[in-house]
């Protein structure tokens, strides 16, 4: 957004991140980034944000994401997600900022539809609680333009984001034990955790693993600048998915990244988690016609830019 000239502003309650984060798109950019620590779900906190401000439109990135959490803290989930949506929707009515991009997800499919997903699917029963949470806020944003068709509403249905930026400087830093598999796949190659857990390895697939369409975080982050550049101003309900029409194994991302970082990754094959489906990858057609997407990033760089980034933030 920066390199694109936008004016950003960041609100985080930086439960899962961190401030230096901040610091550091402001150096690879050069430009400044006007920051609020707050918790999305404090309508206070956001009305003074929206009242010292004037914004064309919101990217509502600030959902609780980690399926195994969500089945064990179901209610933090809902709470989060749902309410804390449900109150930057009511700030944003009020201040007349009636364009948004909301980072929705592969898993509103449910595991009904067999893949590649496509955004014409009818949307299933999300198999945990982080899906369905991920559902209701889509449904509570087309229920919000049918009652006030100024809206502009565009949610991006994510595969499985992964890498980091090219420079090393940002990337992923879960904390605790990861729930995502790159993550805990390179904490593991520089010796933070001892082995990682392969989750099941008796799906329907040709290693028995399950299947993801993993896309470079450089490539769903210029997804939402050519989202935000086609609808911004056109109105209307947009749903599209971000992902690259790719399948890969957890054995093969483990063997793409011991081949790029020239490291051994231990594993253990454990029980498969609830709420975990075989295989999912998208049909990404709609974003290659409507936004004039793709994306460029292979298996390969995913792993070579996650490799960097874990490497040398131990030198940072």
């Amino acid at each position: 957004l920066l390199q694109s000239n936008y004016k950003v502003v960041v609100l985080d309650n930086l439960v899962n991140s961190s401030e230096s984060s901040i610091r550091r798109v402001e150096e690879i950019s050069g430009r400044r980034i006007e920051f609020f620590k707050g918790d999305i779900r404090d309508y206070n906190f956001l009305d003074g944000v929206f009242s010292s401000q004037k914004f064309d439109a919101v990217l509502h990135f600030a959902g609780l994401k980690a399926v195994g959490e969500a089945i064990n803290e179901p209610i933090k989930y809902y709470e989060n997600n749902v309410l804390g949506s449900i109150q930057l929707f009511k700030v944003m009515q009020k201040y007349n900022t009636k364009s948004i991009i909301f980072s929705s997800s592969a898993t509103v499919y449910g595991n009904s539809n067999n893949s590649p997903l496509k955004e014409d699917m009818p949307t299933g029963i999300p198999t945990n609680p982080y899906g369905r949470s991920k559902l209701v806020i889509e449904n509570i944003l087309a229920d919000l333009y049918v009652s006030d068709p100024q809206w502009c509403i565009t949610s991006l249905r994510y595969f499985n984001p992964v890498g980091a930026h090219k420079s090393g400087l940002i990337g992923e830093d879960p904390r605790g034990l990861p729930n995502n598999l790159l993550p805990f796949i390179s904490q593991t190659a520089v010796g933070i955790h001892e082995k990682m857990f392969v989750f099941g390895n008796d799906y329907d697939t040709p290693d028995g693993t399950g299947i993801r369409d993993y896309i470079h975080v450089m490539d769903l982050a210029s997804g939402h600048i050519r989202a935000l550049e086609k609808y911004i101003s056109k109105g209307g309900v947009h749903t599209i998915n971000l992902g690259t029409g790719i399948g890969h194994s957890v054995l093969e991302v483990i063997h793409a990244f011991e081949t790029v970082s020239a490291k051994t990754i231990p594993y253990d094959i454990i029980d498969r988690r609830p709420g975990d489906v075989g295989v999912c990858y998208a049909d990404p057609s709609k974003a290659n016609l409507e936004l004039d997407w793709v994306a460029n990033r292979g298996l390969i760089e995913m792993c070579k830019d996650t490799w960097r980034w874990q490497s040398q933030k131990l030198l940072l």
